[in-house]
């Protein structure tokens, strides 16, 4: 999804993870109605803006901590995830102390700890350095051969040329234009 600031794109992921209800319509996951026969999209990894952890927790404590939440996994899982963004599983740093794109790595990690069949991202590359952003494109695209689907939001370019087989271009919560970037 592409798009100005303001015009829906992160209201309409909200909408398909079932946090924020549509006012209007039904929004089906994986064949699951969104607010009527689920309440959050089933086997879904997600990423909103500003990921939220517990502050006093380290980054493995608070993924696992999460993975406990949703029993569907274990510290090996983390441990995994961990490492497979650039993060050290055995760093006792609290996250209050993380930088903004280490926060972001620990929220792609959560995201992805559970290897869900969607993964919504919201501006996955925010707060990330050029290796960063590489490292995480590579990461994606591994992930996308194994066979997820990713619906995410970027302003840049190059991250939607390299991940994505359809761009929607959103203006005002409308689909304007919809383009497949390797046809």
């Amino acid at each position: 999804l592409i798009g100005p600031n303001g015009s829906g794109k992160t209201v309409l992921l909200r909408c398909i993870c079932g946090i924020t209800p549509v006012d209007a319509g039904q929004i089906t996951v994986g064949g699951y109605k969104i607010g009527k026969q689920r309440d959050f999209a089933p086997d879904t990894g997600l990423l909103l803006e500003g990921p939220g952890f517990i502050g006093a927790y380290s980054g493995m404590k608070n993924l696992r901590y999460f993975m406990q939440l949703s029993g569907k996994g274990g510290t090996e899982d983390c441990e995994k995830a961990m490492r497979a963004v650039g993060l050290n599983p055995e760093d006792k740093k609290r996250v209050r102390k993380y930088s903004l794109g280490m926060k972001q790595r620990l929220g792609l990690a959560q995201a992805t700890m559970e290897k869900p069949r969607l993964l919504i991202l919201d501006e996955p590359f925010n707060a990330l350095d050029s290796a960063g952003v590489q490292e995480m494109r590579d990461l994606f695209l591994q992930i996308k051969m194994e066979g997820a689907t990713f619906l995410l939001t970027s302003h840049n370019a190059q991250d939607i040329a390299v991940l994505c087989d359809t761009v929607y271009q959103f203006d005002g919560g409308v689909v304007k234009e919809v383009a497949r970037p390797g046809a």
